[in-house]
């Protein structure tokens, strides 16, 4: 079985003796998920809001997981972050009683727009029931909002210096402080409205999203195993593999033509994943959805992708249908009719 991908001639660079990365064709990357870690905490903590009811304040950061890099090609810059944070904030009423709850934001990423976000604010479960809850819901999470979309422009205009190298004319373009913002995508992401904000500096990758249907003769089990076994991954692809299968668990295909994460699993009825082939600009991922259905005798198959560049929307299909669909049915037996 060829292996996917390979021999693209749009991905051959010729190395250089001297090692010269000419004209930035090859990728600069900096490292910054100390920086954002700490500037995140910075941001959430002592933040607070007020009413009639009292007042609410964040008084600790006590989970902030996740990474941060910012790359360079030819030029153009790419954001990658995802981080996964939980903050505890305190309530104190006009009436003197203290409160106590937490703040869960589980999805800061490069992959969603700031307003999806997810911003979940609890009060602690040995704690009575208080109107600052409400306070915090509403008032407390745009807050909390603002401050993570400021993360994001100081990440933009703070690390930038120095990774735009010398175009083909030997100057650097300027950017235009005038330039309106690009709507979100895995490459660009725009923050809450401020009129002091820096000029985006991102590229943007238009991206797609469709999905696909196959029916398997076997159990959901049976074929959820497939999907998250190294052994039986290594049978199909008739390549090496590495596969952690546990939520955040990494995972390396066909040889390194493809990795990613799985970042949601439900044992024989989901498998959620980020996933992405060798080629695609660095630290760019798409998701993945894949859904069993149990009929009887068979097993549907739905498969949701989002986030595929656009240009490789047909070379997707085909590498599903091919590498993955048919060889798992020749391999295994589970040969089906199309839906």
């Amino acid at each position: 079985m060829a292996k996917w991908g390979e021999g693209d001639p749009r991905w051959i660079v010729e190395e250089r003796a001297d090692a010269t990365n000419v004209n930035n064709w090859h990728w600069t990357e900096r490292d910054v998920t100390n920086w954002s870690s700490e500037k995140l905490k910075s941001l959430l903590m002592g933040l607070s809001v007020e009413n009639d009811e009292g007042e609410c304040e964040i008084t600790e950061v006590g989970k902030c997981d996740g990474e941060a890099s910012i790359n360079n090609r030819k030029g153009k810059l790419i954001f990658f972050y995802e981080w996964n944070l939980k903050a505890t904030w305190t309530g104190k009423s006009k009436t003197g009683i203290n409160f106590k709850g937490s703040i869960d934001v589980p999805n800061l990423s490069d992959e969603n727009d700031m307003e999806d976000l997810d911003i979940s604010v609890s009060l602690n479960k040995d704690e009575p029931d208080t109107p600052l809850l409400k306070l915090m819901k509403t008032v407390g999470a745009e807050k909390v909002r603002e401050a993570l979309g400021s993360y994001v422009e100081y990440l933009k205009s703070e690390f930038t210096q120095g990774m735009i190298l010398p175009t083909a004319n030997g100057v650097a373009k300027p950017q235009n402080s005038s330039q309106s913002k690009a709507k979100t995508d895995k490459t660009q992401i725009s923050g809450p409205c401020n009129t002091t904000a820096p000029a985006s500096t991102g590229v943007k990758i238009p991206t797609c999203k469709f999905n696909m249907k196959e029916k398997f003769l076997t159990s959901p089990s049976e074929l959820y195993r497939v999907f998250t076994n190294q052994q039986m991954i290594q049978a199909f692809t008739r390549c090496g593999a590495s596969v952690d299968a546990d939520k955040g668990g990494r995972f390396r295909l066909l040889d390194g033509n493809v990795c990613g994460e799985f970042t949601d699993l439900i044992p024989d009825e989901k498998i959620v994943m980020r996933w992405r082939f060798s080629n695609w600009p660095c630290e760019h991922y798409a998701t993945i959805s894949l859904t069993l259905t149990d009929c009887s005798s068979e097993t549907a198959l739905k498969a949701d992708f989002r986030g595929v560049p656009e240009s490789e929307e047909e070379r997707t299909k085909d590498g599903w249908q091919r590498y993955y669909f048919e060889a798992i049915k020749m391999t295994f037996g589970y040969g089906a009719r199309l839906y």
